[in-house]
């Protein structure tokens, strides 16, 4: 699996559904691309179309039924939507940022304080915020603090799932150009599911189109938006005024 980070091949995902009588709805339909060291890959498609199910096998959080999932880099970590729901409110933090390293290394509380205060930095805050809880910041606060967090691992990976769509414009357009220097400063490969195609224009290297489990269109933002294959593709790009 060289020059690649992650690589599905023909994955298929089924979950059980129904009451008493139990059938089975496969939400991923032969799913087969990588994820290349360094690179934003785009996941662009509707609700309920298996964008959020293959975060989960890259994370091996479900089972696949058939096809492969390879991984070269371990601990990809997880930027979800909601900053709020992702943060433990009873902590404050200082705390939630320290966890990480609690959970696999051997810093004592000191050093990990330190790697928490250079992470703040990082991320666009100071020392004073590592006493705070969750509820006292603002929504792109909280991003910020969950971008950091899942940074305290150092991975290669990050699977961002619809991480601005709970931002107002102004804050998401803050939030997506820290990801972008993060991702140029560290090398780091950034999985980003969107159903907002505007922003994954200028964000992506690369975008796959997924629809119903099954990836339909893939290519370079330009190339994409310009030259769109598929009507599916046609019909989101037009939704998004593009």
């Amino acid at each position: 699996m060289s020059e690649s980070l992650v690589r599905l091949k023909d994955v298929e995902v089924s979950f059980a559904s129904g009451g008493i009588k139990k059938t089975e709805k496969q939400v991923l339909k032969g799913v087969s691309f990588d994820i290349k060291p360094g690179e934003i890959l785009g996941l662009a498609g509707e609700s309920g179309s298996g964008k959020t199910t293959i975060a989960k096998v890259i994370l091996k959080m479900v089972d696949i039924k058939a096809g492969s999932m390879e991984r070269t880099t371990n601990h990809p970590q997880m930027i979800f939507q909601d900053p709020y729901g992702s943060l433990n409110p009873a902590y404050n933090i200082s705390w939630i940022m320290q966890e990480p390293l609690r959970m696999s290394t051997k810093l004592n509380a000191a050093q990990r304080q330190e790697k928490v205060i250079g992470m703040l930095k990082e991320v666009g805050l100071d020392e004073t915020y590592m006493e705070r809880k969750p509820g006292e910041l603002s929504g792109g606060q909280r991003q910020r603090i969950c971008i950091g967090t899942a940074l305290m691992r150092e991975p290669r990976l990050l699977i961002a799932d619809e991480p601005v769509s709970a931002l107002d414009v102004t804050v998401a357009s803050q939030v997506l150009a820290l990801l972008k220097r993060l991702h140029e400063e560290k090398n780091i490969s950034i999985l980003f599911i969107s159903h907002d195609l505007r922003t994954m224009y200028n964000f992506c290297d690369r975008i796959m189109i997924l629809r119903e489990g099954r990836i339909i269109e893939e290519g370079a933002p330009k190339e994409l938006y310009k030259n769109p294959k598929e009507e599916y593709t046609k019909l989101l790009l037009a939704s998004a005024g593009i």
